[in-house]
């Protein structure tokens, strides 16, 4: 499931990317003139994170000709730095994450602001902004399953989905990943508050297009720790470093 996340995310940008540009006739001038305030914008953010990956939409407007304020809504997935991928017995070879007690997909809502740094020049230059959001965010913590091979069945190669127990099985016992689905009636909900750094790179050819590269830090601070391995201490305090590709429009 994870890897399937990972490549919706990376399709649905990339059809948002093409759908942008082929949607727009610019005409001659149209987008040229640098002198012109677009109030409006929309954008869309691929965002891969030193713990996971996500993808955020944002609706922004301008304050002045350098400042802006916008909401972002994202959703990313969130993965302990010490897990490590292991493969199963069994015969179609599935992945797993030994000692991993829950899957984590984080709901984020935020205010933001933006400023400019250092604006274009011309069309071709590489305008330089800084961003600055906080907003409230729930983390969906699913518990992970793995199938085992229990030597009380007398079925050969029999199998059960069972959470992580080190007492009752090792890594040798374990055929793969359990389903997906197992466990989600027993997913818990952690809120947290999350802030954001971000330095923008902006580098469109049209000043009615939204094209950038965006790279910061990311602070999720959870009232109650988040569990995510086993034999790791839950977390209060998540800080991660992330890049990010920005695409989007504007308008009057």
């Amino acid at each position: 499931m994870p890897n399937k996340f990972v490549i919706f995310i990376v399709l649905l940008f990339i059809s948002l990317n093409i759908k942008t540009q082929s949607i727009y006739d610019f005409g001659e001038g149209n987008g040229k003139d640098l002198n012109v305030l677009y109030r409006n914008d929309i954008s869309a953010k691929l965002t891969l994170d030193s713990r996971g990956v996500g993808f955020s939409v944002r609706r922004g407007k301008h304050i002045t000709a350098k400042s802006r304020y916008f909401y972002e809504g994202e959703i990313q997935s969130m993965r302990h730095p010490k897990q490590i991928y292991s493969v199963g017995q069994a015969q179609d070879r599935k992945r797993f994450v030994y000692g991993k007690i829950n899957s984590v997909y984080m709901f984020r809502g935020a205010f933001g602001y933006q400023n400019i740094i250092a604006g274009k020049g011309d069309n071709k230059a590489v305008e330089v902004r800084y961003l600055f959001t906080v907003g409230p965010t729930l983390a969906f913590a699913k518990p992970y399953y793995y199938q085992v091979y229990n030597p009380k069945r007398s079925e050969i190669n029999q199998t059960e989905e069972v959470q992580f127990n080190a007492q009752n099985f090792t890594i040798d016992s374990i055929a793969g990943r359990g389903a997906f689905v197992s466990g989600l009636e027993k997913t818990k909900i952690y809120p947290a508050i999350t802030t954001k750094f971000n330095l923008s790179f902006e580098y469109a050819n049209y000043t009615n297009l939204i094209r950038a590269i965006e790279t910061g830090v990311t602070l999720d601070v959870f009232p109650k720790a988040l569990p995510i391995m086993a034999r790791n201490p839950s977390e209060n305090f998540i800080l991660t470093i992330h890049l990010g590709f920005v695409i989007g429009n504007k308008w009057f």
